[in-house]
C-alpha cells in the first residue's frame, strides 16, 4: 500500500490564504521543524479573526503558565491541558524541542490508523529486526511471522515493543522510509512544526525531536479515534499470532504504564484513561496521559524528561491534582 501519494495539504498555502484574505494585511511566518514555536502560536501574534482557522477547539500557549502547588522543578518539559475548554492549566518549556522515546509511537499509531485496515495482516521482514541493547522488543518474533494491524498496535502501544513499529511502517507503507515521511508530513498537518522523527518507535537519533506541545497536538489527534482509545485504556494483552509455517505463537504483557500495574495511585478525583510512556538515556522518563475528572471532563498532561520513573508520576499526580482548584 503506498502512503505518500494518498493525502497532500499545502500547509503553507493555507496559511497565506488564511491570513491575507481576512483583514487585508500580509503577513510572513515561516512554518518547518527549525520555527521556534507552534503555527498556532499566530493567534497570539496576529489578529484572533485571521488564526481561528489554525487553532479551533486547540490549546494555545506562548510562555510557562505556574502550576500552583505541583512540583515540576526536576523535569523537562510539562503540559496540562483541559481538552474540552481548550485551556492550558500548567506550562514548563512547552515548545522545546526533546527526544520523545516510545512516545513517538503515538505518531505512529495515528498514521496506521489513518492509512491502514485493522485486519490488515502483516508479515515480518528482516528490516524489522532491532539490535540496539536495552530496546524493548519481541523476543519470538522471527521473520514470516505474521499478525493483523490490530494486533501489532496493541503490541505497540501496551508494552511498546520496537520491532513492532518497524513492522507497522513496512506493513502499511511499504517501506519504513515513506512511512517515516508521512509521519513528518502528518505532524506538520497538526500544526506540529518542531517536531522531526527518524524512525516509527523512538529510539535516539539525530534529529529524532519533539515538544510538549506537539505531543499533545498529535495526542489530542489520536484520541479521536475510538480504537486508540480502547487500547491505550487495556492493562493487559494477550494474543496468538503465527509463524511462516502457521503455527501459534503467543503473547502475552502487561502495559508499561505503571498507574495501571499499581505502582503509582492517581488523585480520587481523577481517572487515567490511558496513555504512553517512554523512556531512553537520551530522554529520560516520558509519559502523555489521557485522564478524566468525576464528571467525565477529558484532560491531556504531558511530561518529558524526568529523571526517575518517581519524579516521573509523582510529578504527573501533582498535576492531575491541580484539576479542579
Amino acid at each position: 500500500m503506498k502512503c505518500t501519494n494518498r493525502k497532500k495539504i499545502c500547509i503553507i498555502c493555507s496559511m497565506i490564504l488564511c491570513l491575507t484574505g481576512c483583514a487585508g494585511k500580509s503577513y510572513s511566518f515561516p512554518y518547518d521543524a527549525e520555527y521556534g514555536v507552534s503555527s498556532f502560536q499566530l493567534v497570539q501574534t496576529v489578529n484572533a479573526s485571521s488564526a481561528v482557522p489554525f487553532a479551533n477547539d486547540l490549546c494555545i500557549v506562548g510562555q510557562d503558565v505556574s502550576s500552583g502547588n505541583a512540583d515540576i522543578s526536576e523535569v523537562g518539559a510539562v503540559l496540562l491541558c483541559d481538552v474540552d475548554a481548550a485551556m492550558v492549566l500548567c506550562a514548563k518549556n512547552a515548545h522545546e524541542k526533546m527526544n520523545p522515546a516510545s512516545l513517538t509511537k503515538v505518531m505512529t499509531a495515528l498514521v496506521a490508523l489513518k492509512y491502514g485496515s485493522m485486519e490488515q495482516v502483516l508479515t515480518v521482514s528482516s528490516d524489522a529486526y532491532i539490535t540496539e541493547s536495552g530496546a524493548v522488543l519481541v523476543r519470538e518474533l522471527k521473520k514470516g511471522d505474521t499478525m493483523t494491524l490490530a494486533q501489532a498496535l496493541h503490541i505497540l502501544l501496551v508494552y511498546s515493543a520496537n520491532d513492532i513499529g518497524m513492522l507497522i511502517a513496512e506493513g502499511v507503507c511499504g517501506n519504513v522510509e515513506d512511512f517515516v515521511a508521512l509521519m513528518n508530513e502528518e505532524a506538520k498537518a497538526l500544526g506540529a512544526t518542531n517536531t522531526h522523527f527518524m524512525n516509527p518507535h523512538g529510539l535516539t537519533e539525530e534529529n529524532h525531536y519533539t515538544t510538549a506541545y506537539d505531543m499533545y497536538l498529535i495526542f489530542n489527534e489520536a484520541i479521536k479515534y475510538e480504537t486508540f482509545r480502547e487500547i491505550i485504556h487495556t492493562t493487559t494483552y494477550s494474543t496468538v499470532y503465527y509463524d511462516k509455517d502457521g503455527n501459534a505463537k503467543e503473547f502475552s504483557k502487561t502495559s508499561t504504564n505503571l498507574y495501571f500495574r499499581g505502582n503509582y495511585e492517581p488523585p480520587e478525583n481523577m481517572t487515567i484513561v490511558g496513555g504512553k510512556t517512554g523512556t531512553t538515556n537520551a530522554a529520560g522518563h516520558c509519559l502523555i496521559l489521557l485522564a478524566r475528572d468525576r464528571a467525565g471532563a477529558p484532560y491531556i498532561a504531558v511530561i518529558l524528561r524526568a529523571p526517575t520513573n518517581d519524579i516521573l508520576y509523582e510529578g504527573m499526580t501533582d498535576l492531575l491534582n491541580e484539576i479542579g482548584k
